[in-house]
């Protein structure tokens, strides 16, 4: 399965399809050059200055984030990104805090809130976050290897189950979230190898249909095509995603928040 390190450029999805911003510049104070740019769909959001003096502009474009910036005359809009002499792209680092972090931080809560099976301390200094299939071996996997971390209180594990791998996939996932202890049921299934589960409903309880709905909704707007998709908001406060299992390096750093 394809390996992701992270969210970081992939938050435009989110910051579009789910969270409003109420940053939206006054259209009064936009000077005319910018503002002939929301005729080409590009949504105005708000003011920045430049290390050059240039007056800049945060906007939106088809879900990406974009710069403009107004010439001294008044009279022209350039939109692109801005570099120094040493060639960092000042464009975007605006982006990124303005739109792409806070909006990884917003989903997020979103993903701190949902219902899942939840394994470890709430007291781990690392929360981590991830969409499972019952019948996907990496989700096995990945289980597995952070067993010795949440037993240690390294970090808190957060399940939310899928049917996304086989048509029998939503009633086992209904089987575990309607057993008396989920977290219990979910343990002896995945270190059975999926040998120990619940009494399969012959109907597909409601409550555990709209969590395994919501779930996929979730995963969804996150863009993760794939399970395990992991997420964790790592100590800089930044969003971080892994779909598939993670290497060696990955494992480190997703069990110290970085």
């Amino acid at each position: 399965m394809k390996k992701a390190v992270n969210l970081y450029t992939r938050l435009v999805i989110i910051a579009s399809g789910v969270f409003a911003f109420g940053v939206n510049a006054d259209t009064g104070t936009i000077p005319e050059p910018v503002k002939q740019l929301e005729k080409q769909g590009i949504e105005i959001i708000k003011p920045f200055k430049t290390p050059a003096g240039v007056d800049g502009w945060l906007g939106k474009y088809q879900d990406a984030g974009v710069t403009i910036y107004l010439t001294p005359d008044k009279k022209h809009a350039i939109s692109g990104y801005m570099y120094d002499e040493k060639g960092n792209n000042l464009s975007e680092k605006i982006i990124n805090d303005e739109i792409y972090i806070p909006a990884g931080r917003a989903m997020w809560e979103k993903l701190a809130a949902a219902e899942g099976i939840t394994e470890g301390s709430d007291k781990a200094s690392c929360k981590v976050v991830v969409f499972a299939d019952p019948f996907c071996p990496y989700c096995k996997q990945f289980w597995k290897a952070v067993q010795p971390a949440v037993q240690a209180d390294k970090i808190e594990l957060k399940t939310l189950l899928v049917a996304v791998l086989k048509p029998e996939s939503g009633r086992y996932a209904s089987a575990m979230l309607s057993a008396s202890d989920p977290a219990k049921a979910w343990h002896d299934f995945e270190m059975s190898n999926g040998k120990i589960s619940p009494t399969l409903p012959q109907r597909t309880p409601e409550a555990a249909s709209r969590q395994i709905m919501y779930n996929q909704h979730l995963m969804d707007t996150l863009g993760a095509n794939g399970t395990p998709a992991i997420y964790y908001l790592s100590k800089d406060r930044r969003l971080q995603q892994i779909v598939g299992m993670p290497d060696e390096e990955m494992l480190k750093n997703l069990v110290a928040c970085k």
